[in-house]
C-alpha cells in the first residue's frame, strides 16, 4: 500500500503505512522511495512532515524477514541489505526541504533512525518506547548509522544510546534530547507542521543550500567508512554470538505474538 500524502496547511504530511507497526523491510523501503518519488513530483516546493498510525511511530526492521538475511552466512547477501537500507535512510537524511518527525509512538531501532533522519522530531507526551536496540540483540551498527545518530543526537548521547541499547521511555527520551519538542498528542500533528514551516518557499534554496553544507562532513565520513567498515557488517552478522543473540530474540518475538 502506499503510503498517504496530504498537503496540509501548506505542508506535505506523509503517513507511513506499510503495515500495522511499520516495520521495515523490503516493501517499507519500496513505500519511502515511492512516497519520495511523488513528493519531488508533485510537491517539490513543500516542506515535509513524517509520521506514523496509531500509537507506533515504526518499532524497525521486520526481524523475522532480516534475521532470515542475517543468518543466511551469505556475506554479499547481507551487505546488499544493508545498501538498501542505507539508501532508504539517506533519502530522508539528504532531503532538501525541511523534515519533521512527528513522533506519535513507539520509535524503536531503525524506527528511531528514520526519526533521526529528519531535521526536526516532534513527539507526542504518552506513553512510548524509544530507542537504539541493535547491538544487545546481537546486530552491528553500521557506520553510516552511526554518523546520522551523532549528527543528530551529538557524539555522547549517541555513544551511551548506540553501545547500551536501551529503550527509554517518553520522558527519559526527552531528557536525552531526542525531540526538538514534545507536546499533547491532539497538538502534534499541528505542532510538526509549524516547525516545518520554518522558512517560506522564497527560501528553499537556501535551506537547502545550508542543509548540505551542515551535513557535508557527516556526508563525507559516510561516504569513507561506509567502504572501509560497513564491507566488514557480513562478516560481524554472521559471527557465532551474534547469531545466538538474534536467535534469542527471534525465539522472544514469537513468544510475543
Amino acid at each position: 500500500m502506499a503510503w498517504d500524502i496530504e498537503e496540509v496547511d501548506g505542508c506535505a504530511v506523509v503517513r507511513m503505512n506499510t503495515n500495522k507497526v511499520n516495520v521495515q523491510n523490503d516493501q517499507f523501503f519500496a513505500d519511502l522511495h515511492g512516497a519520495f518519488d511523488r513528493l519531488e513530483a508533485e510537491s517539490a516546493d513543500l516542506p515535509v512532515v513524517l509520521t506514523g498510525h496509531g500509537d507506533v511511530f515504526s518499532a524497525g526492521i521486520d526481524f523475522q524477514y532480516s534475521f532470515d538475511i542475517f543468518g543466511s552466512g551469505d556475506e554479499q547477501t547481507i551487505r546488499d541489505w544493508y545498501r538498501n537500507y542505507r539508501e532508504t535512510n539517506l533519502r530522508i537524511f539528504r532531503y532538501p526541504r525541511p523534515t519533521v518527525a512527528a513522533v506519535n509512538g513507539h520509535a524503536i531501532a531503525g524506527g528511531l533512525i528514520t526519526a533521526l533522519d529528519c531535521d526536526f522530531r516532534i513527539a507526542a507526551r504518552k506513553p512510548a518506547k524509544f530507542g537504539l536496540n541493535e547491538v544487545p540483540i546481537g546486530i552491528p551498527m553500521p557506520a553510516a548509522y552511526v554518523e546520522i545518530i551523532k549528527y543528530a543526537l551529538g557524539e555522547q548521547v549517541g555513544a551511551l544510546t548506540t553501545l547500551r541499547g536501551l529503550l527509554y521511555s517518553t520522558e527519559e527520551a526527552e531528557k536525552l534530547g531526542f525531540f526538538h519538542e514534545i507536546v499533547a498528542p491532539e497538538e502534534l500533528l499541528p505542532t510538526a507542521i509549524a516547525w516545518a514551516k520554518c522558512v517560506g518557499p522564497d527560501c528553499n534554496t537556501a535551506y537547502a543550500m545550508s542543509k548540505t553544507a551542515l551535513q557535508d562532513s557527516v556526508m563525507r565520513q559516510i561516504e569513507e567508512r561506509t567502504v572501509a567498515l560497513d564491507a566488514l557488517i557480513g562478516k560481524g552478522m554472521s559471527d557465532p554470538g551474534n547469531r545466538r543473540a538474534q536467535d534469542r530474540r527471534r525465539v522472544e518475538i514469537m513468544k510475543n505474538r
